[in-house]
């Protein structure tokens, strides 16, 4: 998938595969990791007890074409003595509306060992709501760069036929 870099959500600078797959049933596996960098207000920087903006998050993601199902599960790997978060995302069709896609999304975050950790707690679970559609709005342009690319493809051979 290439949701990233997108306009949406610029703070992601990098996406390395680090493994894909298709299982048995037809679905795909990715193991991706994402650079991001942050940018952190002083205070943040301070009260966090680093300088460092550019994070490393892992990424796990599975789609299925048969129940029309994507999973992306993503935890970071970088300032985890510090704080811990975990997101799942799963993207399914309306059970009214097919044309339409339900995202079900939860985070669980963990701050740790610092003063003002419910504080920063809310915060980023405030950015990690707001940033959900920031994540639909991306995989809606994903999918129409590929429909332009496909189209792309298809003007040329339709002139040759």
């Amino acid at each position: 998938m290439r949701k990233y870099p997108n306009p949406m959500n610029p703070c992601v600078v990098g996406v390395d595969v680090l493994e894909r797959s298709v299982d048995g049933r037809g679905r795909l596996h990715s193991h991706r990791l994402l650079s991001t960098e942050w940018g952190l207000p002083g205070f943040v920087k301070a009260i966090l007890g680093t300088s460092r903006t550019l994070t490393y998050i892992k990424e796990h993601s599975v789609v299925d074409p048969v129940e029309k199902k994507m999973e992306l599960c993503s935890t970071n790997i970088t300032l985890t003595n510090v704080v811990s978060v975990n997101e799942r995302l799963v993207y399914t069709p309306h059970p009214e509306d097919p044309g339409m896609t339900v995202l079900t999304q939860e985070a669980i975050i963990t701050v740790k060992g610092i003063s003002l950790g419910s504080y920063l707690e809310s915060l980023m679970a405030s950015t990690i709501s707001s940033n959900a559609k920031k994540g639909r709005e991306a995989l809606e342009w994903v999918i129409g760069r590929l429909n332009a690319e496909l189209e792309g493809l298809a003007t040329p051979a339709r002139a040759g036929a």
